[in-house]
């Protein structure tokens, strides 16, 4: 399962906000949705004018952390009027609960969007436990004592 609450990244990403406002850049440059669908969680995480090349994915210690370059020069001789967009390193982590396999994340990269996929480990997912019907293993061996 994602985690809904991460007072560490939480601070981390306020951190990020705070020195990013003074330089033009987006808090939120990186928006993201997160939901389960079945056995898997589904990230997408906005990444409009991003190079797919630039683009790194990597877990370490049940984080996920997305990075990604967004660079834009104008042309020789042009006068630049507005530039809004953020530019530079961008930089997403998501903390990640027990019970995913990290091991088989997928990830994809269509139109801006970068989706990754977190698969629920098998020992996280639920199981049917049989119930028999009759007197319990336990009370057949105190009474044999």
């Amino acid at each position: 399962m994602l985690m809904r609450f991460d007072p560490f990244a939480e601070l981390d990403r306020l951190t990020q906000q705070v020195w990013n406002r003074g330089f033009g850049f987006s808090s939120s440059f990186m928006p993201m949705d997160a939901y389960r669908s079945g056995d898997h969680y589904v990230v997408h995480f906005d990444l409009p004018g991003v190079d797919p090349g630039s683009v790194d994915l990597t877990v370490e210690h049940n984080v996920l952390t997305v990075s990604a370059q967004r660079d834009w020069q104008p042309e020789d001789g042009s006068q630049v009027l507005f530039s809004e967009r953020p530019q530079g390193s961008f930089t997403r982590r998501v903390q990640l609960g027990e019970g995913l396999d990290v091991d088989h994340i997928e990830a994809t990269f269509d139109k801006g969007v970068l989706t990754v996929r977190i698969p629920v480990a098998e020992a996280a997912k639920p199981r049917r436990v049989e119930i028999t019907t009759g007197t319990p293993a336990r009370e057949l061996a105190g009474s044999a004592a």
